[in-house]
């Protein structure tokens, strides 16, 4: 697996890429510019991950056990590999779990599941819920459903998680999504927010006009929300 660590103090940010895409593309697309000023000034350490989206939730010629299954490998990489290396390189106890896009759904699923390893988690043009059909996005676990699945979608296990150690770790959480209003992943956004209050789950939910579905998009909203 390939990443690119930009920086050398501050924070340490996870930053997952969006659909299928590679490790590069944020730098390529003028992401890692817009928070350079952080970068360069010792406030962030940036670790641009590379996906393997092709080898799980969209490699639909496999099983959607499979496709789940290389879902939590990828977690367990970034758990056990990419996170020790973080901490070796800089021990700044602040961990930030960020996204665009599929990144978006990273950045939470992981935040959430382990929420005793962060400290914020910003999410950006993301859904929580990757087994419904919203506009031209389709089920990715092609109606296929278990134990798995149920747990690694914050839209399904969060509404129903009981009070404990988890739930207390989420509540000191900083949490950060937006979502454009004529994305068709609004609705999915809208609900999540409400199973956040629900939980007693303070967090910050910004709806921006047209569809903020693009890197000019994140170019804005990345450092605005840092």
């Amino acid at each position: 697996m390939e990443l690119l660590i930009y920086g050398h103090s501050g924070a340490r940010v996870l930053l997952f890429p969006t659909r299928t895409a590679r490790f590069h593309d944020y730098e390529d697309w003028g992401i890692i510019r817009s928070v350079q000023h952080y970068i360069e000034n010792g406030w962030l350490q940036v670790y641009a991950l590379d996906s393997i989206d092709q080898e799980s939730y969209y490699c639909f010629w496999v099983h959607p056990t499979g496709r789940i299954q290389r879902h939590i490998q990828y977690e367990n990489y970034v758990l056990q590999e990419v996170m020790p290396l973080s901490y070796k390189l800089n021990p700044n106890l602040c961990l930030m779990s960020i996204g665009c896009s599929m990144g978006a759904y990273h950045a939470m699923n992981l935040a959430l599941r382990h929420p005793q390893w962060f400290a914020k988690v910003i999410s950006l043009s993301g859904r929580y819920d990757l087994t419904r059909n919203l506009g031209m996005f389709e089920n990715l676990l092609s109606g296929y459903y278990d134990e798995n699945v149920y747990f690694h979608m914050p839209s399904h296990y969060l509404p129903n998680m009981p009070e404990g150690e988890q739930l207390d770790h989420i509540r000191r959480l900083e949490i950060t999504f937006v979502i454009g209003k004529e994305n068709a992943f609004l609705s999915n956004n809208r609900e999540f927010s409400q199973s956040l209050w629900e939980k007693g789950i303070w967090h910050s939910f910004h709806e921006w006009d047209g569809l903020a579905h693009r890197a000019r998009y994140w170019r804005q909203m990345l450092p605005l929300y840092l």
